[in-house]
C-alpha cells in the first residue's frame, strides 16, 4: 500500500461518499498508518456560494469531514472488514481552525492512525495549504449496525413551526452570512439569553445528505457540529453589542455523535452561550430527535468586525 496513489475510481470503490459531499480528489498512501488526501479548491464548488457570498471560505467542518474520509480509507478494512456496518465519526476533540482555505488553494489532508482496537480507530489529522496549517483535529471513528429510522411523528409539537416562532429563515439570513447550500438552521423557536432553541429539518433533497450509498443515508457528524454552531452564532450576533459583526468558528473543544440522524428527522437544537466581555465566546449545544439526544458539542467563537 505504501506509495500507492488512489484516483477517483479507487476512492469511490472504497468509500460510500458521492458528489457533492465527496471531499477527496486523490489520496497518497505514505504508509499503512499514514495517508495524505488532496482536495483542489475551486470557486465552482457549490459550497462556496453559501459560505460566504463575497468572501468564499471552505467551511471548517468540511475540512474535518475531509479528514474523516481519508481516515476511513485508512481503517475501513480493519474496522469493518465485511462491509456490513456503518463507519461513523464517534467523537472529535482538539479541533482548531488556524488559517482559512479559499478557492485556488490545494488542501492536503494528512491523517495518522494512532491505533485500532475494540471497534474504534484513534486518528490525528492536520490539513495544510501553501500558507501553513489550516485545521487540525483528533477524532475517534467507530462502527455501528446499519439501521433505519424507528419512529414516525404523527403529532405536531411545541417546536413545530408556528406563528409564534422567534425568527424565520429570512431573519436568520439577516444575521449570519450563511446561504444555500450551507445555511443549516430553518428557524428559531425561542431566545432566552444565554439559551437559544432552534430547528433543522433533515430531508433527502438537502445537498448535505448527497454523500451516502442510497440504501443508508445519514447526516454526517461533522455537519451536526456546524448546525449547533450556526444556532449559537445567531444567538451571539443577536446581542446588541454584536449587531453587524461576524462570528468565526474558532474551535471544537469536544463533540460526540451518539445516534444516527436520518431523512425525515426534526432536529431540536439547544445551545447555551454565556455572555463574554472579550471578543471570544465559549458555549455548548446538543441536537435531539423525538426527545433522544443524538449529538453534543462544545465550541469557541470569535466575534470580529466585518
Amino acid at each position: 500500500m505504501s506509495g500507492d496513489v488512489f484516483g477517483m475510481g479507487e476512492i469511490q470503490a472504497r468509500l460510500p461518499y458521492r458528489c457533492p459531499s465527496l471531499l477527496l480528489d486523490r489520496v497518497l498512501a505514505e504508509g499503512p498508518d499514514r495517508l495524505v488526501g488532496l482536495k483542489a479548491l475551486t470557486f465552482n464548488d457549490p459550497v462556496f456560494q453559501g459560505h460566504f457570498p463575497g468572501h468564499p471560505i471552505m467551511p471548517g467542518v468540511l475540512q474535518v469531514e475531509a479528514m474523516e474520509q481519508v481516515a476511513q480509507l485508512a481503517v475501513r478494512s480493519r474496522l469493518d472488514p465485511e462491509g456490513e456496518g456503518e463507519i461513523y465519526l464517534k467523537s472529535l476533540g482538539k479541533v482548531k481552525f488556524r488559517k482559512p482555505a479559499n478557492p485556488g488553494d490545494r488542501l492536503q489532508i494528512e491523517v495518522d492512525v494512532l491505533g485500532v482496537a475494540d471497534g474504534e480507530a484513534r486518528i490525528r489529522a492536520a490539513n495544510r495549504i501553501q500558507a501553513g496549517v489550516s485545521c487540525q483535529a483528533e477524532m475517534v471513528l467507530g462502527v455501528r449496525p446499519r439501521v433505519g429510522p424507528q419512529h414516525f411523528d404523527r403529532e405536531y409539537g411545541v417546536i413545530d413551526k408556528s406563528a409564534g416562532i422567534a425568527m424565520d429563515v429570512n431573519g436568520i439570513a439577516a444575521i449570519i452570512p450563511h446561504r444555500f447550500p450551507f445555511l443549516l438552521v430553518d428557524y428559531i423557536v425561542s431566545f432566552s439569553d444565554p439559551h437559544v432553541l432552534a430547528v433543522k429539518n433533515v430531508t433527502i433533497s438537502d445537498p448535505i445528505l448527497h454523500h451516502c450509498s442510497p440504501d443508508h443515508v445519514v447526516l454526517p457528524g461533522s455537519v451536526q457540529a456546524e448546525i449547533i454552531a450556526q444556532a449559537g452564532a445567531v444567538l451571539m450576533l443577536s446581542r446588541p453589542e454584536n449587531k453587524g459583526k461576524i462570528a468565526y468558528f474558532m474551535s471544537i473543544d469536544e463533540s460526540q455523535c451518539l445516534q444516527p440522524v436520518f431523512p425525515g428527522d426534526q432536529l431540536r437544537i439547544d445551545v447555551e452561550l454565556p455572555e463574554s466581555k472579550s471578543r471570544f465566546g465559549r458555549g455548548h449545544g446538543s441536537l435531539s430527535v423525538a426527545g433522544r439526544e443524538v449529538s453534543r458539542t462544545m465550541m469557541t467563537f470569535a466575534v470580529v468586525d466585518p
